[in-house]
């Protein structure tokens, strides 16, 4: 292998956790919820995978689908869609959805694995090129900046740029030409067997990484390390 290319939720970021996001929320309005009232609100709002890169919905509400299965291909679904979702939990009043959207773009709201970042720092030190390529339908780029590592990503490959997602071919081989590297010379990375899987298609090698919270997923990148050139 001769560069890489990587997810980013559940790859190299994990978003924080749903109550997290509601107790953000609730403290930039100045409100505050029973204990029964929030826990219910959590608990809605995971059913219904109103989190972007948290808790996949076990419920997509009727009418909602459509929007869900292309949420990633411009900001506008996205929004459209993961507001939806937010307004399915039933949000007491003073609890925005839009509110609740906008805070999970924010760099604060993610947080790099353990291992995100020295296995991006080796790739650099040994000359391996590495990609982004996520389903996504808003810039990313702050993040990595947030944290330090955009200096260590070559390019990033977003399928709200692009009107392409995973795993669609064409944004795996956006990322192979942006690596100036045939698809046999790069590994894609990524906790999703499917949509990231999806690089073998063209003949990329996949590595599979767990979609953990980050306390309990301390050195799930490092291995990919002996697949690649010292």
């Amino acid at each position: 292998m001769k560069g890489v290319m990587f997810d980013f939720s559940g790859t190299l970021f994990r978003v924080e956790s749903t109550a997290e996001w509601l107790d953000g929320v609730l403290a930039d309005a100045g409100q505050v919820l029973g204990a029964a009232e929030r826990a219910g609100l959590v608990r809605r709002l995971e059913w219904f995978g109103a989190l972007p890169g948290g808790v996949a919905p076990s419920e997509v509400p009727a009418g909602l689908q459509e929007l869900v299965d292309t949420r990633d291909l411009t900001p506008e679904l996205h929004r459209a869609a993961y507001t939806g979702l937010t307004r399915a939990a039933e949000l007491p009043d003073g609890v925005s959805a839009e509110h609740l959207y906008d805070r999970h773009m924010s760099p604060s709201a993610w947080a790099p694995y353990p291992d995100a970042g020295p296995t991006l720092r080796e790739l650099r030190r040994r000359g391996i090129p590495v990609a982004v390529v996520s389903n996504i339908g808003w810039d990313l780029r702050p993040v990595f900046r947030e944290h330090g590592l955009d200096p260590l990503v070559d390019a990033y490959l977003l399928s709200y740029e692009l009107g392409a997602q995973k795993p669609d071919p064409r944004i795996f081989l956006a990322g192979c030409e942006a690596l100036g590297l045939a698809p046999q010379d790069v590994l894609m990375v990524g906790d999703h067997l499917e949509a990231d899987g999806g690089a073998t298609a063209l003949g990329c090698a996949f590595h599979q990484v767990p979609h953990l919270p980050v306390a309990e997923r301390p050195a799930a990148l490092s291995p990919l390390l002996d697949l690649l050139p010292s």
